[in-house]
């Protein structure tokens, strides 16, 4: 567990209305972070932060980012931290939007990753109600997805290994997917990089021929190791980011994150102008990027189909 205060200026009056707090002048904002690897932290810090700045909340200036990393057993207690600064918002990253809003119901969370709607946090994705909006990833489409083109990359694998977060509906998205692919999923839950060598030595005993490596902060933070353990148990990979193919991966796939994390970046000073989070929509992907590593590919002895390179924004050679 570490704990992170970025604090510039004085504190503001947390006590009064945020639609009041909003139009006073010289007013400091308060920014948590709530997630369970140290990845996640560092986009905020490279993407959301600067894009906030563009807005108008600098930190340093008029803004504090007071963010808490941890494993998920203690996220209830980090988000109890958290709140003891009164935030004007709370950033919760994947698994911990689920503990962030059970510990308030008037501080504003916003969702970057789970669906606020599919956990019953928010009423719709055009109107969510509440105090919780945010940006998702759409997991179960994507992990879907992604299935599908390693499967075009490698159309001879038929027992796919799927590295899974220990609490995650994506599992079962693999394998309804792997199904109507026509192909066996075999799901390994992960915790932490201590679980990796356990998995991996499980995998190769039970016939993997393929793996994707499901939606989870840690396995991206994790991915040159993850990479490497895939390339020397011979085992073709999709990965959550097209960045992770950098990495190592054969296919990196998903949303274009930097977009994401700026239209976080504006649900943000929405709420910090005074606008209610139950009237900001929630926000789905609408742009992907699909990375393809031909050295990676060269390792394990694969040609990649022609019609896959030719649909990849990246190819890396």
């Amino acid at each position: 567990m570490r704990r992170r205060l970025f604090i510039a200026g004085l504190a503001g009056t947390a006590a009064l209305p945020l639609a009041v707090r909003a139009q006073r002048a010289n007013r400091i904002y308060r920014l948590g972070h709530l997630a369970t690897a140290s990845e996640p932290e560092a986009a905020t810090r490279q993407i959301t932060l600067p894009e906030l700045a563009r807005l108008g909340f600098v930190e340093g200036r008029n803004l504090i980012f007071d963010a808490r990393v941890g494993n998920s057993a203690s996220l209830p207690a980090l988000m109890s931290e958290l709140l003891a600064g009164q935030p004007d918002a709370v950033i919760a990253i994947g698994t911990a939007l689920r503990p962030a809003a059970a510990a308030t119901r008037s501080v504003p969370v916003v969702a970057f990753g789970n669906d606020p709607v599919m956990l019953g946090l928010a009423t719709t994705y055009a109107r969510p109600g509440g105090n919780v909006t945010g940006v998702v990833i759409a997991f179960d489409e994507l992990e879907a997805k992604r299935l599908s083109i390693l499967l075009e990359a490698v159309p001879d694998r038929r027992r796919v290994a799927a590295l899974v977060p220990p609490v995650s509906g994506g599992s079962e998205a693999i394998r309804k997917a792997a199904a109507g692919l026509g192909v066996e999923a075999l799901v390994f839950p992960a915790a932490s990089s201590s679980d990796y060598a356990t998995v991996f030595a499980a995998m190769q005993a039970q016939g993997a021929q393929a793996l994707i490596i499901g939606a989870f902060p840690q396995f991206a933070q994790d991915s040159r190791q993850l990479a490497a353990l895939a390339l020397e148990a011979k085992l073709p990979t999709v990965c959550e980011w097209a960045d992770m193919a950098h990495a190592g991966c054969l296919i990196g796939y998903g949303p274009r994150r930097t977009e994401l994390r700026k239209r976080m970046a504006d649900q943000i000073a929405q709420i910090f102008r005074g606008v209610p989070p139950g009237d900001i929509p929630v926000e789905r992907p609408t742009a992907f990027e699909f990375s393809v590593n031909l050295r990676t590919a060269k390792l394990l002895d694969l040609i990649v189909p022609a019609a896959v390179l030719a649909r990849a924004d990246e190819v890396i050679e």
